[in-house]
């Protein structure tokens, strides 16, 4: 394997917890927080630094939708998902999306759960 090039962010940052790698910025947070099997999540319009696997069929809270896992592109780890499609008219929103779980996150101060949750309203759950 050849050298890894990965893109540096500034601002408050979410890296891998594992390695470090950013991984996406506070600002491109779309929607307050999801739920996951192991806990809440964040909805992000981008993130950076990841390899995407294989699209599979999953049944959530919200419904059947397509996804693909997302990895860290520099030590592997699963970060979250991409959602490719949603198979509800009311969820085509998430489409192209990605998700970071929490506990597979640090935010920029080191902590794994540095968002703000009084500046985030609502909710959204899906459940793998």
């Amino acid at each position: 394997m050849g050298r890894i090039f990965t893109v540096e962010l500034e601002g408050r940052i979410y890296s891998c917890k594992h390695c470090q790698t950013h991984l996406a910025l506070y600002e491109e947070i779309v929607s307050k927080f999801f739920h996951c099997s192991h806990g809440k999540a964040y909805l992000f319009s981008n993130v950076v630094n990841i390899s995407v696997g294989d699209k599979e069929e999953r049944i959530m809270m919200t419904g059947m939708h397509t996804v693909s896992d997302i990895f860290c592109v520099r030590c592997g780890s699963d970060v979250g998902w991409k959602y490719e499609a949603a198979h509800d008219e009311s969820q085509k929103y998430k489409e192209g999306k990605f998700i970071l779980e929490r506990f597979k996150v640090s935010g920029s101060d080191g902590s794994n759960y540095s968002i703000n949750h009084e500046a985030l309203t609502g909710s959204d759950a899906d459940d793998v």
